[in-house]
């Protein structure tokens, strides 16, 4: 079983699966006459249907037992999907590329910094929120809309991938 090696969260690295919504880096202009700086479209909402609407959530998580078997990922065929931490603790981020399946030998895993989020693409494959605290929240924003938005992958025993935060 293949240990996801875990990389560090930049915009370059995950620019193939979506974007790191974060300001380190990110261009902004002053608004509120000079008292807030605006950090403009950092990542933008994907929906597939003209009557789609982009919603706000909020995701309480727990965390899972690591070291992680990784055996399934999940994409949304309608729309992006953005996580945002509310707590500013580090998260893990686990993705593959756009495709019929998610390919084992093309998983990567991510480790935000507790002050970056993620906007998954539409279509990406991930895994589902990976918390590192016993309990942590996130602002989800995501499509509201008609039909399936959510596919399924479970790998086979051979396929799963191993998650080790500690290796």
């Amino acid at each position: 079983m293949r240990t996801l090696k875990i990389e560090p969260l930049t915009k370059e690295a995950f620019a193939p699966f979506g974007d790191v919504i974060e300001t380190d880096g990110s261009e902004y202009f002053m608004i509120n006459n000079g008292s807030t700086r605006r950090y403009h479209k950092l990542a933008t909402v994907e929906t597939a249907q003209p009557d789609d609407k982009a919603i706000i959530s909020i995701f309480s998580a727990e965390s899972l037992e690591m070291p992680l078997r990784i055996r399934m990922l999940e994409r949304h065929p309608q729309g992006s999907q953005a996580f945002i931490p509310l707590l500013g603790n580090s998260f893990l981020v686990v993705v593959a590329p756009i495709g019929d399946v998610p390919v084992p030998g093309l998983v990567r895993a991510f480790l935000s910094n507790g002050r970056q989020g993620v906007n998954y693409h539409r279509g990406v494959w991930h895994h589902p929120v990976l918390t590192i605290e016993k309990r942590d929240d996130f602002l989800v924003v995501d499509r509201s809309g008609s039909g399936n938005n959510c596919d399924e992958h479970y790998f086979t025993e051979d396929e799963q991938l191993l998650l080790d935060p500690h290796h």
